[in-house]
């Protein structure tokens, strides 16, 4: 790990300021899910909504109103990250945005110094609203290109044009230098080895500081499911997009990327800030309808998975007549935080360090419970993962197969974790 994103996961830590196992953090990152969309994408099966009319008022109210509630109940002091997304943000307008950060300002430093992100679609309605969104306390933007193959753009129904995407990317580097991220897709249907090689080429010649890449996944009850069930479209073989992913890997290392996370990739330590608080374990507020959290509320003593009610109409009328939202509380046993730690930790180069596990299980270390199992030592033996002094984590080798590995690694854990319960009674 290198010596930047190691400060950058100390400091986080340092800011959440744990005080034992189940005791509140006096920081958070703060997500906030604006629902409504143009249209629906085909791959998409998210909390998204297609209206004609939407309320901004009304909206902009109740985001507010449920972010203040859930930061009073939480007890957190400092909002680390604020991250706009959806559904679409960027077609909320930047007075929404702007008046939501005033809202809320007692609790996060200088916009220039806490990240502010959105997700922006790069359809030129949006592009009009950038400057306007940088004025309102934006200071980081992940633009949606997906692709800069135009029959791609048609098969996963973005509503954008490779044009577009090319206009807006110049715009955002201009208005936020350092500070734009792409997401790109790669194994959708009709697309070779070669093709995703060329367009990421394009992409390294144009791109700035981040790029996101997600393998397509075909989700029941979407359009493209649909059309690939009745042999409409065909996805490449599973050793192609194996193939598109270590090559990628590859390629963006050659270009001074560096892989932080399964499919997340950093130029010059520009990290996103908001997804390393997720992968540490930091407490996170979710506001807006479909929102996740995690955190501990000021009177209870232990974590709780927290999901806000589904449907927007829904959503506001609840906030409007409880000031908050939340359909589902579902609290997380030691066992649960530690098994979701292992999940998206482990998806990171930096691992899963000693100081967060122990802040959740202080009584026993990852080498207890972890260390005997023989399928852990094999991994360890072939240099799949490493255990240090800092904590446990996937090798370079290990980070390209990790999906494969973490089951084990999560029966392993369970294994030991009721081995001990029993050894106690």
């Amino acid at each position: 790990m290198n010596k930047t994103l190691s400060l950058l996961i100390k400091a986080i830590a340092r800011d959440a300021a744990i005080c034992g196992s189940y005791k509140s953090y006096s920081s958070a990152a703060l997500y906030v899910h604006w629902p409504y969309c143009k249209r629906r994408c085909t791959y998409c099966n998210f909390n998204k909504y297609i209206q004609k009319s939407v309320n901004h008022e009304r909206m902009k109210q109740c985001l507010i109103k449920e972010a203040q509630t859930l930061l009073q109940l939480s007890g957190v002091e400092k909002i680390t990250s604020v991250f706009f997304g959806g559904g679409t943000p960027s077609l909320a307008q930047p007075e929404t945005i702007k008046s939501f950060l005033e809202s809320i300002s007692k609790h996060i430093s200088p916009h220039s110094q806490t990240e502010i992100s959105m997700e922006v679609n790069p359809t030129s309605i949006e592009m009009d609203s950038l400057r306007e969104f940088k004025a309102a306390g934006v200071n980081r933007v992940s633009i949606g290109v997906q692709t800069l193959n135009t029959e791609a753009l048609h098969i996963l129904g973005r509503d954008h044009s490779v044009q577009e995407s090319l206009k807006c990317l110049e715009m955002a580097k201009s208005l936020f230098p350092s500070h734009v991220s792409l997401d790109l897709i790669y194994g959708w249907p009709g697309q070779s080895l070669d093709m995703w090689l060329a367009e990421l080429k394009e992409i390294l010649q144009i791109c700035d500081h981040h790029i996101s890449l997600y393998q397509l996944t075909i989700e029941r009850g979407t359009q493209l499911f649909k059309s690939i069930q009745e042999n409409k479209l065909k996805l490449p073989d599973s050793d192609v997009t194996e193939d598109m992913y270590l090559q990628a890997v590859e390629l963006l290392d050659q270009n001074g990327f560096e892989r932080y996370e399964v499919s997340n990739f950093a130029k010059e330590h520009c990290y996103s800030y908001h997804n390393l608080a997720y992968w540490t374990g930091v407490d996170y507020i979710g506001v807006g309808p479909g929102a996740h959290g995690r955190f501990i509320p000021r009177d209870k003593g232990q974590r709780e998975a927290r999901i806000q009610t589904l449907e927007p109409d829904n959503w506001m009328w609840e906030v409007e007549n409880y000031s908050h939202a939340t359909r589902k509380c579902i609290p997380l046993t030691m066992q649960d935080q530690l098994e979701e730690l292992l999940s998206v930790g482990l998806r990171t180069k930096s691992g899963v360090t000693h100081f967060a596990w122990s802040k959740i299980c202080p009584k026993r270390s990852i080498k207890d419970l972890l260390l005997h199992n023989q399928k852990v030592q094999f991994y360890i033996h072939k240099g799949l993962l490493v255990l240090d002094n800092r904590g446990l984590k996937p090798s370079s080798e290990g980070m390209n197969i990790i999906d494969s590995i973490l089951p084990d690694l999560l029966i392993a854990f369970q294994d030991a974790n009721n081995t001990v319960i029993y050894n106690e009674k």
